[in-house]
């Protein structure tokens, strides 16, 4: 095997992957059969997940929120093969460059809507990021979406008392409709504003992921209340029993 040094799919001056050589498409059927065989990155630590970004996309929520949040063990859950894998190298030569950092992150590939309950205890999470997910237009793609009223329950389950929800969208209607979804369910609450301003990660829910900077760059015109007031969500009534 090539080393990084040598290895085109490898930055010379990052030492990092590059996204050209891990392409998929960015959508896929999560409704779709798939057999998962997957080795991620292992944590040097028998403590227990606690943050889960579900649908990690190219790892840069899992990049940021290890640093900041040093001493808690996080994961990304992708469903796209050739992205994983991008997070996976991510994530390796992360650790090379950076001694002793990055060691609290992992990746799998899974499909999150069916199996997310295999992986977590119940109260496990404190906290769950959904962000940017996919808006699935066609109202025949509707039971697509990664946030319905079906799907709260599992995400309840795995969030402890007052764990965070957060969620983002630069689709307004998508944002509307998570929303609508969390208030109405009876294990989730919103948080304030001003809960939200003390909240370190809120930043950093456009700011460190790709496809948020990605709107950013784009000047964000569309629908920038999607970014503003759909993005947490907190659970305050405990978990189902």
């Amino acid at each position: 095997m090539l080393g990084k040094e040598t290895n085109p799919t490898f930055s010379k001056s990052t030492a990092l992957p590059r996204k050209r050589f891990y392409r998929a498409r960015a959508h896929i059927n999560p409704l779709s059969d798939s057999h998962f065989q997957y080795l991620s990155p292992r944590f040097d630590s028998c403590k227990k997940t606690q943050f889960a970004d579900i649908g990690c996309g190219f790892g840069g929520l899992l990049i940021s929120l290890s640093t900041l949040f040093p001493e808690t063990l996080m994961i990304g859950m992708e469903l796209r093969d050739k992205v994983t894998e991008y997070v996976k190298e991510r994530i390796l030569a992360s650790r090379v460059t950076n001694p002793g950092q990055y060691q609290n992150i992992s990746v799998v590939r899974t499909n999150s809507m069916k199996y997310i309950p295999n992986y977590f205890e119940k109260g496990q999470l404190s906290k769950t990021f959904f962000l940017f997910p996919d808006p699935h237009f066609k109202e025949k793609n509707h039971r697509r979406g990664v946030i319905s009223p079906f799907l709260l329950d599992e995400y309840a389950y795995g969030l402890k008392g007052g764990g965070i929800m957060y969620t983002i969208t630069d689709v307004e209607e998508l944002g509307d409709w998570m929303k609508t979804c969390l208030e109405n369910h009876p294990m989730f609450e919103a948080l304030t504003d001003e809960e939200l301003n003390a909240d370190p990660v809120t930043k950093l829910l456009s700011s460190a992921t790709e496809e948020g900077r990605k709107v950013d760059r784009n000047g964000g015109q569309d629908f920038p209340s999607g970014l503003q007031t759909h993005c947490a969500i907190s659970m305050t009534l405990g978990v189902l029993s």
